[in-house]
């Protein structure tokens, strides 16, 4: 069963009433307090200009423990060059518009429209949102973004300019220590050689919501 929100009420379903697909619930808003309340059960908006507002809730996460995270031998070799900069919130906004720009293989428009920008700009200006940059010669050529809610780092999303260039950001979010798990939502054959592993949602939200560390 979806269901349908409105903008005038902020709640959710339980995740586990998402259908197979893990679509839970149509409509409502983008407001920080219904992000906020979304993340925090396992809950995040995926959807395109000419859909209704969707959330989903996936029956299984796929998700990256820091500690398990696999490094080949040429991206330890680049971090321990000077080819590229690192910085974390410096540059929020311009990294979700690059994430929204990037030309995808197989992919046709884009998830992160002008509104859902907004929305997490201001979840940025509130302290929720987070983003790790990559720069080459004082311009920024990759990063990701995404929510960080008690030691989860929800990732939405991540692009690259220059090869390896979003894989080092990841490497950087993990090597931080501020998280205990990085959430990457649904599966990639990419994550996977990083170390990512699939989590049942159930885990995954008892996880999220037994830590007490804020960001």
């Amino acid at each position: 069963m979806i269901f349908q929100l409105s903008e005038d009420t902020i709640w959710f379903p339980k995740p586990e009433l998402a259908d197979e697909d893990g679509l839970l619930a149509l409509g409502g808003d983008l407001s920080p307090e219904r992000l906020i309340l979304a993340y925090q059960n396992g809950i995040f908006p995926w959807f395109s200009e000419d859909t209704p507002i969707m959330w989903y809730a996936p029956h299984e996460r796929f998700v990256l423990f820091p500690e398990k995270l696999k490094v080949s031998k040429s991206m330890g070799k680049l971090l321990k060059s000077d080819q590229f900069q690192v910085t974390f919130d410096t540059a929020f906004p311009e990294v979700i518009r690059a994430c929204a720009t990037i030309i995808r293989e197989d992919q046709f428009g884009t998830w992160i429209t002008n509104d859902m920008q907004n929305a997490y700009i201001k979840l940025f200006e509130l302290g929720f949102a987070h983003s790790v940059e990559i720069w080459q010669n004082e311009e920024l050529v990759g990063g990701l973004y995404g929510i960080g809610i008690n030691s989860v780092f929800c990732g939405e999303s991540m692009f690259s300019k220059v090869s390896n260039a979003s894989k080092l950001a990841l490497i950087k979010l993990c090597q931080g220590k501020n998280y205990e798990l990085i959430d990457c939502q649904i599966h990639s054959e990419h994550l996977e050689s990083l170390g990512a592993e699939f989590m049942e949602a159930k885990q995954f939200l008892n996880f999220l919501q037994e830590k007490t560390k804020t960001h």
